[in-house]
């Protein structure tokens, strides 16, 4: 423990960290390692984490954790390596996993990146930052906190042992989903235009994707793929939803649906939670075969509606947001991991700029005007209206390799090149990020009007069964990245002489209208 100073014998610090998991270890063990002489201390509420969701690294969250945090050789023994994303469409010609239209790399993918039990990882990180100095309150819970702009905030603490009180110069909310100082001071939005809801749990048994019973010398499965289907995120479309399959350390794997609910309706009645998702998954017919034999763990299945939400506040004289605390978008592409880099790096920047006493209005400033704008962009570039046509191979495969490619070129391939210095600017915030949030709202928007028009001319997921689209994958080389994306564009401009043109003057269709009449939050069911 440090000497820390008294005021009426409350304990005094530079930083509190409220919540322990990944945003406010990493948080807390950056600053320790950037200026050992703070005084930081971490207050957890659980005696030990439990699993849960965001459970696969892209490439930005997979550099935060080897090059920023040091963790590769922990990942490397104690997890899985990724290898990148996979997408399986059905329709009623697909029998089977192997009749299933799929798009994704063909052969192992070149940049790391991970599939992590977040219970495990996030122990990990908080252990590191104890061990290198971090004060650790653990199980203690924050009961509130009142901000002092420019002085000490000051926060009640429950604990074993009774009630406290601490007071800190800095507060950095890593609370998750309970988004604490949004929600107490009234920042807290809802995004009722993309209300999405998602239920997941974890299985045992569930087949193997690279299992011998799948392979047949004389089929295209096998002899068009070299890489490892089981150690992708693997993702099976559907018509307004989709769902994650990911392989954890030790033989589980955590399956999640999430729905937009303009498109695809959740079951309302009586029946578990983990029969609901194997119900509903069995209109996929790759789903339903992967899933034959396999139980859900009893305790470990979820369910939450309108997931999306931001605070209109990020930070202040004396506070930070953290990952979850500040805002999320949609599970889809697993942006989460990334979120939590670039916020805790922002948040980073913003307590040294006080320590070094350089202009903390211009930080704060920069800080929040950036993490709105991403948000912003990120919303209505990538996931607005996507479930409208993600559920068809074609237009997909066209949105994908735009979508990651324009990733790999403006976000990925910077932060590397940067030596993560970049890492503090969040995705497309940049005043010269216009025009590729421009370009990727405005194809995101054409292929959503002909997935409308798709289901009108009775022609949508006419190819979402024997087509496999796999590609030699993504990587920094800029005449690579450039294929796919010119490519793709020639693509997407071959789509609308073909058919685009249908729906050029169509009006908004009402299921682009945003839900408000479902709660806000329906909690987790166990």
């Amino acid at each position: 423990m440090h000497n820390l100073s008294h005021k009426n014998d409350e304990k005094c610090y530079d930083v509190a960290v409220i919540g322990g998991a990944l945003s406010g270890a990493s948080a807390a063990l950056l600053l320790k390692r950037e200026d050992p002489s703070l005084r930081i201390i971490l207050i957890e509420k659980n005696t030990s984490f439990k699993r849960r969701v965001g459970e696969a690294t892209v490439e930005v969250s997979g550099y935060f954790l080897c090059r920023k945090l040091g963790l590769t050789r922990f990942l490397t023994q104690s997890q899985i390596c990724k290898n990148g994303l996979r997408f399986w469409f059905s329709n009623d010609q697909a029998s089977g996993i192997r009749e299933c239209s799929e798009i994704g790399g063909k052969y192992l993918s070149t940049v790391p990146s991970f599939l992590v039990d977040r219970s495990v990882l996030d122990e990990e990180v908080l252990n590191r930052a104890r061990s290198e100095g971090v004060d650790v309150m653990r199980p203690a819970q924050v009961t509130s906190v009142d901000l002092a702009a420019g002085g000490d905030q000051t926060l009640k603490i429950k604990s074993d042992k009774g009630e406290s009180i601490l007071r800190s110069r800095w507060v950095i909310d890593a609370s998750g989903l309970k988004c604490m100082l949004a929600r107490a001071n009234g920042w807290y939005r809802p995004t009722p235009t993309h209300p999405t809801l998602a239920t997941w749990s974890r299985w045992r048994g569930a087949k193997d994707w690279d299992d011998s019973s799948l392979s047949d010398s004389e089929s295209d499965f096998s002899r068009s793929f070299v890489g490892i289907r089981g150690t992708a995120t693997n993702h099976l479309i559907g018509d307004g939803w989709w769902a994650w399959w990911i392989s954890l350390k030790g033989g589980d794997t955590s399956i999640g649906v999430v729905i937009d609910q303009r498109r695809a309706e959740w079951p309302d009645d009586r029946a578990p939670v983990g029969e609901k998702i194997r119900d509903f998954l069995s209109r996929h017919a790759g789903a339903r075969e992967m899933l034959q034999g396999a139980e859900y763990i009893e305790g470990d299945v979820h369910f939450r509606r309108n997931l999306p939400y931001c605070s209109t506040v990020q930070a202040g004289d004396g506070f930070v947001l953290t990952g979850d605390a500040s805002a999320f978008l949609d599970p889809f592409y697993s942006p989460g991991m990334d979120w939590i880099a670039f916020t805790t790096s922002s948040a980073v920047k913003v307590i040294m700029s006080w320590r070094k006493n350089k202009n903390l209005s211009e930080e704060l400033t920069r800080h929040n005007r950036e993490f709105t704008t991403s948000y912003q962009r990120m919303l209505e570039a990538l996931y607005q209206n996507k479930y409208d046509y993600m559920g068809d191979f074609d237009l997909m495969k066209i949105a994908f390799r735009l979508d990651v490619g324009l990733y790999y070129l403006f976000v990925a391939k910077v932060i590397f090149q940067s030596g993560g210095k970049e890492l503090s600017q969040p995705p497309y915030s940049h005043q010269n990020a216009w025009p590729v949030f421009w370009l990727m709202r405005c194809y995101n928007r054409r292929m959503a009007a002909m997935g409308m028009q798709r289901r009108k001319d009775g022609r949508f997921g006419c190819h979402n069964n024997g087509c496999r689209d796999l590609f030699g994958g993504f990587n920094f080389k800029l005449s690579q990245l450039l294929k796919i994306i010119i490519g793709s564009l020639f693509g997407w401009l071959l789509l609308e002489i073909r058919e685009g043109w249908k729906s050029w003057f169509r009006s908004p269709d009402s299921s682009t209208a945003a839900i408000d009449s479902v709660p806000e939050f329906a909690g987790a069911i166990n």
